[in-house]
């Protein structure tokens, strides 16, 4: 292999012109010193369209002095986007997250220039997308420009994310740490129930789909007497090492991609980072695959826990938005909850507290005046709270509303009941209905 020819971020960035739309590599992967060095440029660039799902880091992309120059096009919104993608500089893209590659390769959103951070170059010249594949392998395979921060911090990983130096038009050398998450510590008593709840659902030979957060976590936590647990999932977290490194997570009784746990990206500590570099147990893939519910659905008894803003007394599930305030997005919570309703045993679940932090309750008799339905009633089968588990599935309106009434928050049933009434026991006006 040649010499290898790295070049600043500045030189690299000078590719990007005015008008281009430029993807960014997201979640514990985004490239901070890229981003910068092209934030840096704002005076002389204008209309440039930023693309990405979650990004990570110290960035601020909604500074004043960028707004004629970058327009955020989210994705799905995170931390980092979530007030300029609520402002007339940026917005949302309401898409499944196992559909977004089909965006880039099908020239809806064509991709000019790609920023990504990858693994350093291996004897043969292959870096990979390290932590997160996701999105990123759509966006390289067709994207105009590429742009990598290569850094020796990033984990060399396997599945689908290797890519050749040739196929990079600049490199640019830059060590830095990942961004990290941690949610060891931050369980409570609610979170516990939840999870005791959740796990006591889940049978030996499941595969698992799971995020990150203080609720999965604890499920985990629970899950140390299972066996022959598989993992199928979006996004891999440090929950899931004690399980892998102790057998319970074995992936023996999946029929695709035995013996081997799949995700698409993950987000963690050093730990997790430290703990997939060059493991072949663990295959980082295409959303596109890993989302597919036609690949979800093949393995058995698929256990998808995702969770919610709130939930209608019929089972609509708002998880994007609170009210019309874009909170985050689709993601890929109807991927995994369809896949898992169409595999054989499996167990679609919604798990999430009673109640928000200030006490409001999560169970509605109505979604917010603008909110996102992500998980439709149709899609719907268990919701979990700390005060219980339901299974909506085959249930009527009324029976649906009561048995979300018997989980809700004690504080707040008497006026959900009322509401029940309201709604399912009054006789209707036919006169006010068109």
């Amino acid at each position: 292999m040649s010499l290898i020819q790295y070049v600043s971020a500045e030189k690299a960035l000078q590719a990007v012109n005015s008008g281009d739309r430029v993807f960014i590599h997201g979640s514990a992967a985004t490239p901070v010193h890229l981003v910068k060095a092209l934030q840096a440029r704002h005076n002389e660039l204008h209309h440039v369209e930023l693309v990405s799902i979650t990004t990570m880091g110290e960035l601020d992309f909604d500074n004043p002095l960028w707004r004629e120059s970058f327009f955020v096009n989210s994705l799905f919104v995170s931390a980092a986007t979530r007030s300029v993608c609520n402002t007339l500089d940026g917005d949302y893209v309401p898409i499944f997250l196992s559909e977004i590659p089909r965006l880039f390769k099908k020239n809806i959103l064509p991709i000019d220039v790609a920023l990504i951070q990858v693994s350093t170059p291996d004897k043969h010249g292959y870096c990979t997308l390290g932590t997160s594949v996701d999105i990123a392998r759509a966006a390289v395979d067709t994207a105009r420009h590429i742009i990598a921060q290569v850094n020796p911090r990033m984990p060399r990983t396997h599945g689908d994310g290797f890519i050749h130096i040739r196929d990079i038009d600049s490199l640019v050398w830059q060590p830095a740490e990942l961004p990290e998450l941690n949610y060891a510590g931050s369980s409570n008593f609610t979170v516990e129930k939840i999870g005791e709840h959740v796990a006591s659902l889940i049978e030996d030979g499941a595969t698992l789909q799971m995020g990150i957060g203080n609720i999965p976590d604890q499920v985990l936590k629970n899950l140390t007497g299972h066996k022959d647990l598989g993992l199928h999932t979006e996004m891999l977290s440090d929950g899931v090492i004690p399980l892998i490194e102790s057998g319970v997570i074995n992936n023996r009784r999946k029929k695709l991609n035995p013996g081997r746990s799949v995700t698409s990206f993950m987000n963690g500590t050093r730990r997790l980072f430290d703990f997939v570099d060059d493991n072949p147990e663990i295959r980082v893939m295409d959303i596109a695959y890993v989302n597919d519910t036609s690949i979800i659905r093949q393995n058995p008894k698929v256990t998808a826990i995702n969770s919610a803003v709130e939930i209608d007394l019929t089972g609509q599930v708002c998880a994007d938005s609170m009210g019309t305030y874009q909170y985050s997005g689709i993601g890929g919570q109807a991927d995994f909850i369809r896949g898992a309703s169409l595999s054989e045993n499996g167990l679609p679940i919604i798990a999430m507290p009673s109640t928000t932090s200030k006490g409001i309750s999560r169970i509605v008799p109505f979604l917010k005046e603008g909110a996102g339905v992500v998980t439709t009633r149709g899609h719907v089968h268990w919701v979990v709270t700390e005060f219980g588990k339901v299974n909506l599935y085959g249930k009527n309106m009324k029976q649906r509303a009561q048995a979300l009434i018997s989980i809700a928050h004690p504080d707040h049933r008497e006026e959900l009941d009322k509401s029940f009434y309201m709604r399912f026991l009054r006789p209707i006006n036919t006169a006010s209905v068109v």
